[in-house]
């Protein structure tokens, strides 16, 4: 009686297969791609993702602040404000207040930064070529076409 009381509890218990889960399996490829390519640029230049992502984002625009840093990466404002700390320490970027609101400064990459990423960026490039050569150009297209309606659905319900 017990036993069977047991396994009708069990068979109304809720259960997720982690594996079978969208956002899951999303986060966690996510997670080993970035911590993949973070090993090459690290132990190569001393970048952490955090770094990287910084860097990454001052090399699509010309000037950010880290509040747009913060809202383009996802990142929150503690590793946007260690990362820009330490790039500015090393001379990657610079770092200009504003002046007319001393709480934001303007973030632009250094001539060192830019010759940093001029190298890094095809590096880069080539590791996700190497990444997505087992996708089909047609899969590869989708696979983006995929996230991005996703994306707008997530802007829909959030």
């Amino acid at each position: 009686m017990v036993a069977e009381s047991t396994r009708e509890a069990s068979s109304d218990k809720a259960e997720l297969d982690l594996r079978q889960f969208l956002p899951y399996r999303l986060n966690s490829l996510a997670e080993r791609i970035s911590q993949a390519l973070a090993r090459r640029y690290e132990a190569r230049y001393g970048l952490n993702v955090s770094q990287w992502r910084v860097l990454a984002w001052l090399s699509h625009r010309d000037v950010l602040t880290a509040t747009q840093i913060r809202e383009a990466t996802q990142m929150d404002k503690a590793r946007v404000s260690r990362a820009v700390q330490a790039l500015v320490e090393r001379g990657l970027i610079d770092r200009t207040p504003c002046s007319s609101d001393q709480r934001l400064h303007y973030l632009r990459l250094t001539e060192a930064g830019q010759a940093l990423l001029a190298e890094l960026v095809p590096q880069a490039r080539a590791w996700e070529a190497e990444l997505v050569a087992t996708l089909s150009a047609g899969e590869y297209r989708d696979l983006f076409n995929a996230m991005g309606k996703l994306e707008r659905q997530l802007e829909r319900i959030g």
